[in-house]
């Protein structure tokens, strides 16, 4: 299931700076020609991705943008300044549509993609461009030409950041509750969660990120088993694993049993699944015998050869919602990462040739 964030936005681009009328009026030049210079173009509007956006929260803020427009023309054929140009930054993955038209003006998907979605208005021309042999002294000039104005509509279809994975009734929907505004069923029966759910997490100290509750998985998913297919199509999509285990249900003979389960599962439909970060995170400490439980297990897990990849585990209650900050802490600093290198691979990519966008 993908998750869809919209957002209508007004852009308009600079208007062009108008032409001057001006004479030469030098002393020693009595009668002095027109001099009046050209204005300068106004700013374009241009889209941009950027992977350090991930929503578009952004835009509840601010919803009505302008470029700069051109500087007047003056005298002694001096050309205006063009307008600055105004660059919107826009997470991948968002669809761009003139809101009038309902036409998809652009599909983002990849980050660091440009677009110019309004050019800004062509300066005028000063009234030295009009000197004919039949007017000399020409006394008027072009108006700047107006900028183009548009209701863009935005929408993100963004896969999920981050996938909360483990078998039926880890707590996963008590989490996606604890965590965002997502209200999922939550039920103590296996899967209560037949679809994905998914919320957006604000954290005071970055940029909001989607999480999934992934349906839980069981044995023999990669085959099918619990409509496992579609599961772990969504799994896929995501970016980071949030592992979710009930501490309650753990084996003291075989505390790592449920968990390897999940991982050969994901393993056998796809190894590329296993190659994303992921966070171990032991729920429901609530619970009575929970601390020795736990401890079992992650004496277990620093052998786990799964767990050596992606060394990180949290415990948590996200009934009583203890341990939520520093888990959010967590995703938000392995997303930062993911993003960082998504950088440096584009300046590589760049630096080795990489191709340029635009309108």
């Amino acid at each position: 299931m993908k998750f869809i964030d919209e957002a209508l936005i007004t852009v308009r681009s600079g208007d062009g700076g108008s032409g001057c009328v001006s004479f030469r009026r030098e002393r020693s030049v009595p009668r002095g020609g027109p001099d009046g210079g050209d204005g300068g173009k106004g700013g374009d509007v241009i889209l941009k991705t950027t992977s350090r956006k991930r929503t578009l929260h952004h835009f509840q803020f601010k919803r009505q943008f302008r470029a700069q427009r051109g500087v007047n023309g003056q005298g002694k054929q001096k050309t205006g300044k063009n307008g600055d140009d105004l660059i919107i930054e826009l997470p991948p993955g968002t669809v761009v549509t003139d809101a009038d038209t309902g036409q998809v003006l652009k599909d983002f998907i990849d980050p660091d993609e440009k677009y110019v979605i309004a050019e800004g208005g062509r300066g005028g021309q000063g009234n030295r461009r009009f000197t004919t042999s039949t007017n000399r002294a020409p006394r008027f000039a072009q108006p700047g030409e107006p900028g183009e104005g548009l209701t863009l509509k935005l929408d993100l279809k963004l896969l999920a950041d981050v996938g909360i994975i483990g078998l039926p009734n880890a707590g996963k929907s008590t989490l996606t509750r604890a965590v965002s505004a997502a209200n999922p069923e939550v039920g103590s029966y296996p899967f209560t969660t037949l679809t994905p759910s998914l919320g957006v997490v604000h954290v005071d100290w970055g940029e909001p990120f989607v999480v999934a509750d992934i349906p839980g998985l069981i044995e023999g998913a990669h085959n099918g088993a619990g409509l496992g297919f579609q599961f772990l199509r969504h799994i896929e999509r995501t970016r980071v694993l949030l592992h979710l285990v009930d501490v309650s249900s753990i084996d003291p003979e075989a505390p790592l049993a449920g968990y390897e389960t999940i991982n050969n599962e994901m393993v056998l439909y796809s190894e590329d699944i296993m190659k994303k970060p992921q966070i171990v995170v032991l729920n429901k400490l609530d619970v009575p015998g929970a601390e020795e439980l736990a401890k079992s297990f992650r004496s277990a897990l620093k052998k786990d050869r799964f767990f050596k990849k992606n060394p990180v585990s949290l415990s948590i209650s996200a009934i009583e919602r203890k341990g939520i900050e520093e888990l959010k802490s967590e995703i938000t600093r392995l997303l930062d990462n993911i993003n960082e290198k998504q950088h440096e691979n584009v300046l590589r990519g760049r630096k080795s040739g990489g191709h340029k966008g635009g309108k």
